[in-house]
Formats: C-alpha cells, sequence, structure tokens
C-alpha cells in the first residue's frame, strides 16, 4: 500500500523473511464499509518456510545487544506513524471501529513498543544475579554462578479480531517477543487482513532500517485450521501468544501441551468481568453507578475483553434504582457496527440464550453486524443453579443478578471461575463486606477495581491482563505491561563460564 493514500488496493500477500509471497489460494476480506478484496490464503507450506527463517535470524537476533533491539522496536513505531493515514482508512472500513478509536489504538501501539524499548535500556528484566565463586569453603568449594534471563526462541502470535493494531500483527505479544530476542511468526486475523498487511510493511521496513535478520518477523494471512494447527505444533516454535474465543484458544492450548516437546501457551480467552456493587455505594449513588455502567458495557459496542458484562447488586429498593438507570441508559445507545459478521453472530446467539433464561429488562434485537444493548436480570439463587449464565457474552450486554445478603455475595464471588478483572463499588461503610470480597476476588482476577470500570487497560510497569483459567491459560503471566516480556524468556545459570566467552549483559 501507499503509505501517504489515504485508501489503495493491497497487494494481498503473506510476508515470509522478507518477501511478499502469494499463494494458489485466495480469501475475500469482509469490510464493513467499503470494497472488499483478496488476500493469499497461508498454508502449512509457508508455515515451514516462515518458522525455519525464524529459527535462522534467532541465532543473530537473540545476541544483538539491547541497544540495537530498542533501536528497532522504535523504528516499527516510527514506520507505524509514517503510515497513519493509511492505516486508519484501512482500518476503519474492516472493522467498522471510529477513526478516533483507531487513532487512539494506533498510539497505544506504538506507545508499547516504545515503552518496551525502554525498558530494554534499562536491563532491570534480565534479573541479572551472581554468587561469587568461593573457593576456599568448608566443607567444598562453591564454584561462581551467574544467572540471567534469556530468549526463549520462536514464538508464534495469532492476530486478535477485537484489536486489529493493539493486540495483532504489531500488538502486545509481536513487542513483548521481539523485546526479549526472539523471533515473532504472526498468523494474522482474516477479520482485517488489510490493517495487517500494511502493519508488516511498517516492520519490514523497520527490519531494512536497522538491519535486523529478515526472518525475524513474517506474516501469514488467513487460511484454515490447518495453518494454525502447523505453526503451534511446529518444532521450532518455542510459545504461542492468543487472544480470542475460550474453545478456539483451549483447541490450541491443548495442541500445545500434546506436541513432543509441550510449550507455553499464552492465551487470553475470556471474561465476564464481575462488578459487585455493595450495599452502601447503591444506597448512596446506584442511579449513577447504573448509569456509568451503561457506558462501561457499550464502549466500543461491548467488544473489549474487560467489558464488565455481569454485576452483582442487592436486591432491594436502591438496587432497582441501579437497574432502572442502567436500562434508560442504554436505551438511549444506537445500534453499533461489530468487528465481524463472526462476532455480531455470536453475539446474536448470546442474547438469544439469555433471553431464555433470564428475565428482560431491555430488548434490543439487532440484524447482520449490527449489535444494540440489551439487559436482564435474574435473582441470585436462580442464576447459582445455571452455570451457563457465568458465560461471556461478547458485545454490549449486561446481566444482574440480585442478591439477598452480604453472605450470598461472597457465596457469588467464591463460586466465580478465573477473571481478568472484578470490580468494587464501595463507600466507606462497606469497608468490611470489602475487605472480605478483596480476600477472595484476588484469587479470582487478574486486576481488581474499587469505584471504577475495568474497559480500558493502561500500559504500564504494574498493569496484569490475565488472571486464572479461563480467563488466561498461565496465571502468572500478563499480555500487557512490561511484565509480560517473562513469557519469552528463560533464566540460565552459568557456572564458572570464562569471561570472554559471557555476553555484555553478564560480563
Amino acid at each position: 500500500m501507499d503509505t501517504n493514500s489515504v485508501m489503495s488496493a493491497p497487494h494481498g500477500q503473506h510476508l515470509i523473511a522478507g518477501a511478499w509471497v502469494g499463494a494458489d489460494g485466495t480469501f475475500t476480506s469482509d469490510p464493513a464499509t467499503g470494497p472488499a478484496f483478496a488476500y493469499a490464503t497461508g498454508t502449512v507450506a509457508l508455515v515451514e518456510r516462515a518458522c525455519i527463517a525464524a529459527e535462522a535470524a534467532f541465532e543473530t537476533y537473540a545476541y544483538i545487544n539491547r541497544a540495537d533491539r530498542a533501536a528497532f522496536l522504535e523504528a516499527i513505531a516510527e514506520q507505524i506513524e509514517v503510515r497513519a493515514k493509511a492505516i486508519t482508512a484501512v482500518g476503519t472500513s474492516e472493522t467498522g471501529l471510529p477513526a478516533a478509536r483507531l487513532e487512539g489504538e494506533r498510539s497505544r501501539t506504538t506507545g508499547q513498543l516504545r515503552m518496551f524499548a525502554d525498558h530494554l535500556r534499562k536491563g532491570e528484566y534480565l534479573d541479572h544475579r551472581t554468587d561469587p565463586a568461593l573457593p576456599d569453603r568448608k566443607p567444598a568449594p562453591r564454584p561462581e554462578l551467574r544467572m540471567i534471563q534469556r530468549p526463549i526462541g520462536p514464538v508464534a502470535v495469532f492476530g486478535a479480531s477485537n484489536f486489529p493494531l493493539a493486540f495483532s500483527t504489531a500488538g502486545g505479544d509481536t513487542a513483548a517477543a521481539l523485546a526479549a530476542g526472539c523471533p515473532v511468526v504472526v498468523k494474522g486475523h482474516s477479520a482485517h487482513p488489510g490493517t495487517g498487511e500494511i502493519i508488516a510493511e511498517a516492520v519490514l521496513a523497520a527490519i531494512h532500517q536497522t538491519g535486523m535478520p529478515k526472518g525475524v518477523f513474517s506474516l501469514i494471512q488467513g487460511g484454515r485450521r490447518d495453518v494454525g494447527h502447523a505453526l503451534v505444533t511446529h518444532p521450532l516454535i518455542q510459545a504461542v501468544g492468543f487472544t480470542g474465543s475460550l474453545a478456539g484458544g483451549r483447541a490450541l492450548f491443548d495442541l500445545c501441551a500434546a506436541r513432543p516437546e509441550p510449550i507455553p501457551f499464552f492465551g487470553e480467552l475470556g471474561s465476564v468481568n464481575p462488578m459487585f456493587v455493595l450495599p452502601q455505594a447503591v444506597a448512596a449513588r446506584g442511579a449513577g453507578i447504573g448509569a456509568a455502567w451503561a457506558a462501561s458495557l457499550t464502549m466500543g459496542a461491548g467488544q473489549f475483553c474487560t467489558n464488565p458484562g455481569i454485576a452483582f447488586v442487592p436486591a432491594d429498593a436502591d438496587g432497582d434504582a441501579f437497574v432502572t438507570a442502567a436500562r434508560d441508559a442504554l436505551a438511549d445507545t444506537g445500534p453499533q457496527v461489530m468487528l465481524s459478521r463472526g462476532i455480531a453472530t455470536a453475539y446474536h446467539e448470546g442474547v438469544a440464550h439469555l433471553s431464555s433464561r433470564a428475565r428482560s429488562v431491555l430488548t434490543n434485537p439487532g440484524e447482520g453486524r449490527e449489535a444494540r444493548p440489551n439487559l436482564w436480570q435474574i435473582d441470585a439463587r436462580a442464576y447459582q443453579c445455571d452455570t451457563t449464565l457465568a458465560e461471556e457474552v461478547f458485545g454490549p450486554a449486561g446481566l444482574i443478578v440480585r442478591v439477598e445478603d452480604p453472605d450470598q455475595m461472597l457465596d457469588l464471588a467464591r463460586a466465580l471461575r478465573g477473571q481478568l478483572t472484578a470490580t468494587l463499588h464501595m463507600d466507606d461503610g462497606d469497608s468490611e463486606l470489602a475487605r472480605r470480597l478483596l480476600q477472595v476476588l484476588e484469587r479470582k482476577a487478574g486486576r481488581v477495581l474499587v469505584n471504577g470500570f475495568p474497559t480500558g487497560v493502561e500500559v504500564a510497569d504494574a498493569m496484569v491482563h490475565g488472571g486464572p483459567y479461563p480467563a488466561s491459560t498461565n496465571f502468572g503471566a500478563t499480555s500487557v505491561g512490561t511484565m509480560s516480556i517473562r513469557r519469552f524468556l528463560r533464566p540460565v545459570c552459568f557456572q564458572n563460564i570464562p569471561s570472554n566467552l559471557l555476553s555484555a549483559d553478564l560480563a
């Protein structure tokens, strides 16, 4: 694509080790607006080529000094910004997202890359530890021991449907892996192939600009399930990053575990992000919390992994005010275009399922790729008898669970599956209940909030975007923030190694 063009036809090819490559088969994009285009379909043979190139690049890239890797990440950010207008034009066409949202996501993407560049220069992530030799120690001498974090090898990244920039081609997983010293093979998402293509062009320009090995990055577009299967089972791939559905992620997770040499699968799979509205808070400002919750539910058509889909609310008159305010605010929200036809279909199916099992507060049927907000409520006892009500509905859908007393609220918290986030709305008079809930929720979620809403994930050192299964497949990891680099590193101890053999980071 022309970097200065507002919109131009894509070349529709894969990027394999510095070369644009076609394929015999093609698939056609399904944009929200504008023309559709043909793109080469991924194949198992392309996976093989990309993985071999990534392994060859690893032998060089893993030993490039931190300053040069940081410069590479910054060059990717700069090249993305050069293509800003084209990225916005293609992204809005494919996804239906407004230009302002794409522009903000682009800034987040470049910000992540620059954050990792700074993180590399500081070097703290290396966790360098040294135990000096003790040759005179009795009863046995101690050798010199040096420990440092080292890159694990080529990483596979699956582009996310809901974040065409920040969690896709050069998004958080790719940025973290490249920062760690690991080449990346990206399986592009078929919902936004044009956006993926132009970001790959930016990465390739950065490779040329900084002299990095060409196999350090490849993009494979589209393809059937056999392409994803081949990627996660390829013996040269050492870890997988994934953001997507529970069913798709679990299938890939199982493939990684079933390999002759199992590898880590860092999957973000789904979360309802429960919100607990405590008695004093709902009495003081229930209507305000309800209206604000509605705004969070409908942000971006509810297509955020941190969308707070379930609210636990007291079953009293103050809770009624919360319900009324949420309903009224949602009723004023117009239809929104969803990111893909598949996501819209799944949303309509989820709405139908909840409508058959809970009492409707606001019914808003949608059609095609259009989503409208829907709201239901149910009493806590009925909710506890139906585990399907705790499953994620990806879109602007909210379920209010009416709770009889604090003990029941605690029971509901204990029964939760793993979540990305959990939220407490509280006033000073709720402190004792909040303290008890916090002890439960810190075991259930990767991030716990008070008097806020989880939509909006800061890219920062202290951020945790992960949680116990099924929120993610590795509860000790995060996919956002500087700590996410740890997923693609492993500690290595060097014993009595001569200084002239050690890397600069160990010397």
